[in-house]
């Protein structure tokens, strides 16, 4: 038994609709003037089909009953008559004709193509303004139906038809009775009254007043209250129809309040106060009429049609201070927006000029730096010792075995410390150190971390000073192969694959344990006769991170530099204020790697360089950075080239122009609110007034 239907009388109208329902064919006759088209559906006591009228072209819904005497018999009586009570009444659905003598006995009523309520809620529950609409057309329609002496009983959303225009009729009036009758109607479920569920119990029209309020709450939440699948379950399993309507009466009184409908969005306290009252379990705690429920939604409906007219009425007076001082405002906005603009314009130039004036100087120091290798790859002489060097059998032979990647690392350290001992390298090693120490300049000691020299095979075979890494093989190295990053260290370049150009790069030393800045330069022996020149591997000088190149600045205005040459390492920041305290403190940390500086992060649009974030602000010693910077960005020049290295010269905003923009903004307030005052004390007497006005209303 399902509890969406109306309740059953006996299992004897049951046993007769199921044998109808299995022959859905054709209808249970044929009815002369009309052509069946669409069967609708099937309840206890019968079907509906869809039918066509010959005459006329409408079509109409057809209601056939099981067979004709009886229990059937007295339905149908009792539904034409009551039809016949509302007929013409915009809120009914009309009849049309009546079967009486046939077989089985059925009548005719107008047919709404939009289908019932239920069937629209099946897409689920309804806004509130249609809800609370349908709720009034319905409530109307009960109106008239109790003036004329008919309660309807069985109130769902089953039995709502909905016309053209989506408006409600109240149909299926078989389990209505007049107001003077005395028999019993059973109603559905969730939907039915507590008191109503009793086969002894006497028409009222409070029945209709609970199944309004339930209707309106299904509506909204899309479910009867006190729906739950627990009840549904019990109901559905209990045999017997007193024992079934004697706990469904016990459910309704002693559940706790139906509270769903006070959960949905625009459901306002008064609609749901209205609501309550439909469905309280006691008859004496409800509305008395339908009359009554209707005059407490338009009470409703009226204060709250009256709530923007007090509203306005109580706070005009604010609206119109709020208006003066919108406009004030704007006007503030205004004047500080200029004045902030042309101030981060008049900066960002400043910043620009300073970029592009360390940018030049970035690239005299990496021009110095270049010729500095360069110079010392040229020294008349060296290539010949070097070439000489390792011509010897015994060099060649130990260079080519250390530039194995599949030597064990044992066996690759007994190698190198061989190799440091060799007569030859030592020689080659005093020449080395000569010409380091030629091409650096005063003052550069403390600068230059090493220089490096590399064999044709990316062997190290000197190194001033000299360290643990004479005899490794760096032909991995970005500043050996030439590439823009450093490869895996037992990768090995082709045969004629080596730096073909000065170039800088960054990378990690092994032997300091730092991040180093290499600028390097292929060497060849171009002696005579030859007619090519041989390569005979690669001068490399670095220097630490962060002391590549001295910027001058401040800590609200300063210099950074960037590698942002394709590779792993690129948006690298060489060269940073956070970098030098670092390298002061002994090192750099290789947490710094972290902090790089994407494509979308570069100064480069007009938004980034009013709002840039410097790239080391997360850093745990990044506080001075975690501000809203100005900056402008410059590349780095060397020879005409784009070195693919970047300067950013960062102004702190509030230094540039905050306190400026902090005194504009105070003198603007003071003599806003000065202004703003002087308009409320003649507002304050509207103010009142409306207050007491809107006081009155309520």
């Amino acid at each position: 038994m399902s509890t969406d239907a109306t309740q059953q009388q006996g299992d004897q109208e049951r046993r007769r609709s199921q044998e109808m329902s299995l022959q859905r064919g054709h209808p249970p006759t044929q009815v002369p003037g009309y052509d069946p088209q669409l069967f609708l559906g099937a309840g206890t006591y019968g079907e509906v089909w869809v039918a066509l009228e010959r005459n006329t072209g409408r079509r109409v819904a057809i209601k056939f009953y099981a067979h004709r005497g009886g229990l059937d018999w007295s339905l149908l009586s009792r539904e034409v008559e009551k039809l016949a009570f509302l007929f013409a009444d915009r809120y009914v659905v009309q009849l049309l004709a009546v079967g009486w003598d046939a077989e089985p006995p059925y009548y005719v009523m107008e047919y709404l193509e939009r289908g019932s309520l239920a069937e629209r809620l099946q897409a689920g529950p309804l806004g509130v303004g249609e809800a609370v609409q349908t709720f009034r057309d319905v409530a109307t329609g009960l109106v008239h139906s109790h003036a004329k002496g008919v309660l309807h009983c069985d109130l769902k959303p089953a039995n709502i038809l909905l016309d053209q225009d989506g408006k409600p009729r109240l149909a299926d009036f078989g389990q209505s009775r007049l107001s003077t009758e005395q028999a019993p109607a059973l109603g559905t479920m969730f939907y039915m009254a507590p008191e109503q569920a009793d086969l002894e119990a006497v028409p009222d029209v409070r029945w209709d007043v609970y199944a309004l309020g339930a209707l309106l709450y299904c509506m909204l939440t899309g479910s009867p209250p006190h729906r739950i699948p627990q009840a549904v379950e019990r109901f559905e399993t209990t045999a017997d129809l007193q024992t079934r309507l004697a706990d469904y009466r016990r459910w309704i009184e002693t559940a706790p309040r139906a509270v769903g409908h006070r959960r949905v969005r625009g459901v306002e306290r008064g609609l749901a106060d209205i609501i309550d009252r439909c469905l309280a379990p006691q008859p004496d705690a409800r509305f008395p009429s339908v009359d009554a429920v209707l005059e407490a939604l338009d009470a409703y409906t009226a204060r709250r049609a009256r709530r923007p007219l007090m509203v306005l009425g109580a706070v005009g007076p604010a609206l119109l201070l709020a208006v003066v001082g919108w406009f004030a405002w704007w006007g503030f906005s205004a004047a500080v927006h200029d004045s902030s603009t042309a101030l981060v314009h008049r900066a960002l130039e400043s910043d620009g000029f300073a970029a592009h004036h360390v940018a030049r100087a970035a690239g005299t120091e990496l021009e110095q730096r270049y010729q500095s290798v360069e110079a010392a790859a040229a020294a008349p002489g060296f290539h010949r010792v070097l070439a000489d060097s390792l011509a010897q059998p015994a060099m060649h032979d130990m260079i080519v075995r250390l530039s194995d990647p599949a030597l064990s690392p044992q066996e690759a350290e007994r190698l190198r410390r061989q190799f440091r001992k060799l007569p030859e390298r030592a020689e080659l090693q005093r020449e080395f150190a000569r010409l380091a120490a030629a091409w650096t300049k005063p003052g550069e000691e403390h600068a230059a971390v090493s220089w490096l020299l590399c064999d044709p095979l990316g062997v190290t075979v000197a190194r001033v000073p000299e360290g643990p890494t004479i005899g490794k093989c760096f032909a991995w190295r970005s500043y050996f192969y030439g590439g823009p990053s450093d490869r895996e260290e037992t990768w090995r370049p082709a045969a004629g694959e080596h730096l073909r150009k000065t170039q800088a790069n960054v990378f990690r030393s092994q032997a300091v344990l730092q991040w180093l800045v290499g600028i390097s330069t292929p060497l060849y022996d171009n002696a005579p006769p030859k007619d090519q020149p041989t390569f005979l591997g690669v001068i490399s000088r670095t220097v630490e991170v962060g002391r590549f190149i001295k910027f001058p600045g401040s800590q609200e205005q300063f210099a950074v530099l960037v590698d942002f040459r394709e590779g792993k390492n690129q948006g690298m920041v060489v060269q940073h204020p956070l970098l030098d305290a670092m390298l002061e403190r002994g090192g750099v940390p290789d947490r710094f790697m972290a902090y790089r500086l994407a494509a979308g992060d570069l100064p480069d649009t007009r938004e980034r360089e009013e709002n840039y974030r410097d790239p080391l602000a997360e850093d745990e010693e990044g506080d001075p950075y975690r501000q809203r910077w100005l900056a402008q960005m410059k590349p780095v020049e060397v020879r005409g080239e784009d070195t693919g290295w970047l300067v950013i010269v960062q102004e702190a905003y509030d230094a540039a122009i905050g306190a400026t923009i902090a005194r504009l903004q105070w003198d603007l307030i003071r003599n806003g609110l000065i202004a703003l005052f002087l308009v409320a004390l003649l507002m304050v007497g509207l103010w009142l007034f409306a207050t007491r006005v809107g006081g009155r209303w309520t």
